[in-house]
C-alpha cells in the first residue's frame, strides 16, 4: 500500500493539479498548516484524508507519516505533480528495491533556458551528491523510514537533514519527472532564487540552526 503524503500551506493554486495526478496512489493524506484559501476544501474535494499541524514542512511531514497507513510512503510538495506513468515507476523500484528510497527528476513549468540550466543542476546534485531536495519528491518504505529516524520537525532544511541520514547508497534518482511550480524563481528572479537556496545550503552546512536559517529564508 503506497501513502501519497502533501503538506500544504495556502495551496489552492496547485494543490488540485498535485492531487489528480496522484490518483493512483493508494492513499491521500493532505496535512495542511493553517490555510487561510480554498487549500483544505480542494483537499476534501479529491477526497484525500485531512490533517492539521502547526505550520512548517518538517511539522507536516512528521504529521502525515504517523497517520498514513501505507507500507510505503510517497512524500510530495503541494506545488509539484507527477508525470503520467509514475506509479509504473514506483512499482518497478519497490520490486527491485526494497531497502532503497527514491526520488523523481526535477521539472519546473517554465519554458525558458533558465528553467533548463537549473534542472540540469539539480540532476548533477541529486545523482553526484545524493542530495535532492523535497520538491523532487521522495519515495521510501516505512521500515527504512523509520530506521533512519523520520522527518524532524525543523522550521527549514527537513528535506536535507533527512537525506544526509539517509546517505547517498541508499538512494535512486527515477525516471519518472516532478514537474514544480517555477513560481519562486520567476517571482525571486532566476539566479538570486538559486544563489539564495545554495547559500541557505552552505550556512547549514557549516552549522547555522534551521531557525536562523528559517528567518533569513523569510
Amino acid at each position: 500500500m503506497l501513502s501519497a503524503i502533501i503538506p500544504a500551506l495556502n495551496a489552492e493554486a496547485h494543490l488540485g493539479a498535485c492531487l489528480d495526478a496522484l490518483k493512483e496512489a493508494d492513499e491521500l493524506v493532505v496535512v495542511d498548516g493553517g490555510s487561510s484559501d480554498y487549500t483544505i476544501e480542494i483537499a476534501e474535494r479529491r477526497g484525500a484524508r485531512l490533517l492539521c499541524a502547526a505550520t512548517g514542512r518538517g511539522h507536516q511531514l512528521c504529521a502525515g507519516a504517523d497517520a498514513a497507513d501505507g507500507d510505503w510512503f510517497l512524500f510530495l510538495h503541494a506545488d509539484t505533480r507527477l508525470a503520467e506513468g509514475w506509479r509504473t515507476e514506483v512499482d518497478r523500484h519497490i520490486a527491485a528495491s526494497p531497502g532503497k528510497a527514491a526520488c523523481f527528476r526535477f521539472r519546473l513549468d517554465a519554458a525558458v533556458w533558465q528553467a533548463r540550466l537549473i534542472e540540469r543542476g539539480v540532476m548533477a546534485r541529486s545523482r553526484l551528491l545524493g542530495l535532492p531536495y523535497g520538491d523532487q519528491g521522495l519515495l521510501i518504505s516505512r521500515s527504512l523510514y523509520e530506521e533512519v529516524g523520520g522527518y524532524r520537525p525543523l522550521p527549514l532544511m527537513e528535506d536535507v537533514d533527512f537525506v544526509r541520514r539517509l546517505g547517498p547508497a541508499r538512494l535512486h534518482v527515477l525516471g519518472a519527472i516532478a514537474t514544480t511550480s517555477a513560481g519562486r524563481w520567476l517571482r525571486d528572479g532566476w539566479f538570486r532564487r538559486s544563489a539564495s537556496n545554495l547559500a541557505l545550503l552552505i550556512l547549514y552546512r557549516l552549522g547555522m540552526s534551521p531557525a536562523k536559517l528559517a528567518s533569513l529564508y523569510r
